[in-house]
């Protein structure tokens, strides 16, 4: 469980931090009593040496022995009642000598001592011990009470931390719910928490937006389905109807009629073949995949139109507005097959003998044919898969080719536009944005049209 994970990351961070605490404050605290234990065991050798100058002996203490020290090793004790103490040889040395101070720990009958040793006018030596009686207890009631102190600071760290994390990772606990409920039912339409502003908001609209780009995805697949299966049953029921009767016929058939219906087949199943085609490459892509770079729209744009111009002989001119090109920011691939369908559909709406023009204005593209033109309400929805407009039900074409020039630019950051030229006929193009600036890409199901 996430919870429970960080839940003992952070305890153990806790008990790190509380640790590292304990140790300098044991530490600080250890040498603050030593401090004042030194202190102290100079203090009482002072006081005690001030006294016997006076010739007086010193008031006993509990916690302390008081003795002196002749040159020969021999002690004269100051405190009634107590034990003598053992006299190492610094202090043996300093008794001997007059000078110098000697320190040192010893342990008498389990008891510690501090021992410390001053020298004497006239020779000799006063050595005082104390116990270290009073410093263990410090030490132990320090111990106690901090250890006390850390289970309780660690008991309330985990108590705090299961409830804020509690708190901080409800909002994770929901969106995961909601995320298994979407891969078990696959229904794109469960509502997600609602998004805060810290991070786990962030995290949840980023996840919504990426359930809408899948819903929209998802449906458009389902339009494009349904308005496939559509558009195929027309051939498709043309072609199996001209097979049945050539089967039923059997060579009886007029070598006109035959002829006709085979014709009729051969005209379906090229149609089948484009329609096929397209939808293909409308439904994968084809050139998601290849990198944008520089393109010139004049120089693509006359490779497209000799080519049509050599297939079907139309006349078709490519005029620049501007004396030098201005390079635009796409996929070449992707361009040429947009130029290609908007030239093609001009053919197509064309009476036969009239010129197409194609013309570049800076960063725009735009084909103008003399047909019917495009009526205002139809700007936008010729864009639409397997739209045809009134009038155009029997045009050849499967319906998909400014379907796909729409997409293919607004993969690339352009916008797509239509409508009728002053001279008459329509005039359709794009614009893409400009080559060394940075366009994000529209998701797949964005529509981007006109200016």
């Amino acid at each position: 469980m996430l919870r429970t994970r960080i839940t003992a990351v952070v305890i153990a961070a806790a008990l790190f931090a509380i640790g590292v605490s304990v140790t300098a404050s044991y530490r600080g605290v250890r040498d603050l009593v030593a401090d004042q234990f030194d202190r102290s065991l100079n203090d009482r050798a002072d006081a005690v040496a001030a006294v016997l100058d006076a010739s007086r002996r010193p008031d006993p203490r509990p916690d302390t022995t008081e003795q002196l020290v002749l040159a020969d090793g021999t002690v004269e004790l100051l405190t009634a009642g107590r034990a003598p103490l053992p006299v190492p040889p610094g202090a043996l040395d300093v008794a001997r000598s007059g000078q110098g101070v000697h320190e040192e720990d010893i342990t008498v009958d389990g008891t510690s001592y501090g021992l410390l040793t001053k020298p004497r006018p006239g020779g000799g030596a006063l050595m005082v011990g104390q116990d270290y009686a009073d410093v263990e207890r410090v030490d132990h009631e320090f111990l106690a009470r901090i250890t006390w102190t850390t289970a309780a600071a660690t008991a309330l760290s985990a108590l705090l931390s299961w409830l804020i994390l509690s708190r901080i990772l409800g909002p994770v606990r929901r969106l995961a719910r909601a995320a298994e409920h979407i891969t078990t039912t696959r229904d794109l339409t469960t509502a997600l928490p609602p998004a805060g502003r810290d991070e786990v908001g962030g995290l949840t609209r980023a996840f919504e937006a990426m359930v809408g780009a899948l819903r929209r995805s998802r449906e458009q697949q389902q339009r494009l389905v349904q308005d496939a299966s559509h558009e195929l049953r027309t051939p498709l029921t043309s072609v199996r109807g001209c097979a049945e009767l050539l089967q039923r016929a059997r060579g009886r058939l007029d070598p006109k009629d035959e002829e006709q219906i085979l014709g009729t087949l051969v005209t379906e199943t090229v149609a089948l073949d484009d329609l096929v085609r397209e939808l293909v490459e409308l439904a994968t892509d084809a050139h998601t995949e290849e990198e944008p770079a520089a393109v010139d729209l004049a120089e693509a744009a006359e490779e497209s139109a000799q080519r049509h111009r050599q297939r079907t002989g139309r006349a078709i001119t490519v005029t620049a507005a501007a004396p030098e090109p201005v390079p635009v920011l796409a996929r070449p691939r992707a361009v040429q097959r947009c130029i290609d369908n908007l030239i093609g559909n001009a053919v197509k709406f064309s009476p036969d003998g009239s010129p197409v023009e194609v013309r570049i204005d800076g960063r725009r593209l735009a084909v103008r044919d003399r047909g019917p033109g495009i009526d205002p309400g139809e700007r936008d929805a010729v864009f639409d898969r397997f739209y045809r407009g009134a009038g155009k039900q029997s045009a050849p074409g499967s319906g998909l080719g400014l379907a796909i020039v729409h997409d293919l630019v607004a993969a690339d950051g352009g916008t797509v536009f239509a409508g009728t030229s002053a001279e008459g006929g329509a005039e359709v193009g794009f614009e893409l944005p400009p080559y060394g600036v940075t366009v994000p890409r529209p998701s797949r199901g964005g529509r981007s049209r006109g200016r």
